[in-house]
């Protein structure tokens, strides 16, 4: 791959294809020559000659074919000022529980979530964001990065329910949120952010925990506020092929559980109806600070396709010109 700042060609040495005009244009030029030279010698007039019109022909198809065989991607990178010393994680439960919806054929809470992390994340774009799961354990899918791109591919791609699978397999309610401690210890935020927000997608349905020993961790060096963001309704079971599961039942007490959570921790809970209350608690959060410029969208356009249409003009344009 050869790099020309915006213009990117995928593979060069294929544009060597264009070479291959040569051998009939040098062919071209010989006939020329000779036919010239015979008339000069008969003392003829020189004939009207689309020749050399022909050899420019020649000559523009094959650069144009050999730039399109270099495969030519024209990139442009957006670039926006992000924050330098803040950073969001974006953590989602991906617990079996959180296949519950409302009726076998409603949104499911982890599809919520989802829509819900990336309407937020629209709302704190001039922050680093990164992705995660929780069920017993807590794993990064992506560092926060000031890509948006990435940041939504992942959460599109990445984040399904326990994927991966958690320790506790056959158990319906396999989730902890003691594990959010490894994020705290774990290198999930990098050392220059001294502004550090967890948002929590989750229904709250943990195991029991020690909350005050999670706070304890997350409060440690660099603070880290956690938001809940409470995914869930009473009204909700989980399906397997229509039909509700009969090990599970809504917990009412898992709100009351995230309040307590947040509070030991100093960081503060949301329903999921309240994103805007949610978003002003991490920019309270996040305070002020110094910014940068970072790449954060990148579009490319192949040229390829366009060359090879150029291509054909030149012999268009002698296909349809009489010749004089």
């Amino acid at each position: 791959m050869t790099d020309l700042g915006p213009l990117t060609f995928l593979s060069p040495a294929a544009g060597l294809v264009a070479l291959v005009v040569l051998v009939p244009l040098a062919a071209l030029v010989a006939a020329t020559r000779r036919a010239r030279h015979v008339r000069s010698v008969l003392q003829l007039a020189e004939p009207a000659s689309i020749l050399r019109r022909v050899a420019i022909a020649v000559v523009a198809v094959g650069v144009l074919v050999g730039l399109a065989a270099a495969q030519p991607v024209w990139a442009q990178t957006r670039t926006q000022r992000m924050r330098s010393d803040a950073e969001v994680n974006f953590v989602f439960d991906t617990s079996r529980s959180m296949l519950a919806s409302v009726g076998p054929s409603g949104p499911d809470r982890l599809d919520r979530a989802k829509a819900e992390a990336l309407r937020l994340h629209d709302r704190l774009s001039d922050v680093p964001a990164g992705v995660a799961s929780i069920t017993d354990r807590t794993l990064p899918h992506l560092f926060p990065t000031p890509s948006r791109q990435a940041f939504r591919a992942t959460v599109d791609q990445a984040i399904a329910i326990e994927q991966p699978p958690p320790m506790a397999y056959f158990r319906i309610k396999s989730s902890t949120l003691a594990p959010l401690s490894a994020v705290a210890t774990r290198g999930f935020f990098s050392p220059a952010a001294r502004h550090r927000v967890l948002v929590v997608m989750t229904d709250g349905e943990s195991r029991p925990f020690d909350a005050t020993a999670l706070g304890i961790v997350l409060r440690r060096g660099h603070g880290i506020r956690p938001v809940f963001v409470h995914v869930w309704d009473e009204k909700e079971l989980v399906y397997a092929n229509g039909t509700p599961e009969p090990d599970y039942r809504p917990d009412p007490t898992s709100a009351a559980l995230l309040a307590q959570t947040a509070a030991a921790a100093g960081g503060s809970a949301f329903d999921e109806s309240d994103l805007s209350g949610a978003v002003a608690a991490i920019r309270s959060d996040l305070g002020s600070g110094p910014t940068r410029a970072e790449p954060a969208s990148r579009s490319e356009l192949a040229l390829g396709p366009y060359m090879l249409l150029a291509s054909a003009l030149p012999l268009l344009f002698l296909l349809l010109r009489p010749a004089r």
